[in-house]
């Protein structure tokens, strides 16, 4: 799968858990950059990509992101 194809579907798992069509995923943007993406939401959306790519993500992969960016390359590394 393309990485536009995958953040577009990462996109809209984002926009629908945070009830906000208005956001637009890049490979920068981080929780600080989104409204409503704290902590607890964070947990809320990593088993949302999970179960939508039917994948699972170690917890030292998580703590490794620092952006939406570094969890795509992560997907596409588990052959998204």
């Amino acid at each position: 799968m393309e990485k536009t194809e995958i953040i577009s579907q990462v996109q809209d798992i984002f926009r629908d858990h945070l009830d906000d069509e208005s956001i637009v995923l890049k490979d920068e943007t981080t929780a600080a950059d989104v409204d409503g993406w704290d902590s607890l939401m964070h947990l809320q959306l990593i088993v949302a990509v999970e179960n939508h790519f039917k994948i699972k993500f170690t917890s030292r992969e998580i703590m490794s992101w620092k952006n939406v960016g570094e969890m795509i390359d992560c997907l596409k590394g588990k052959g998204v």
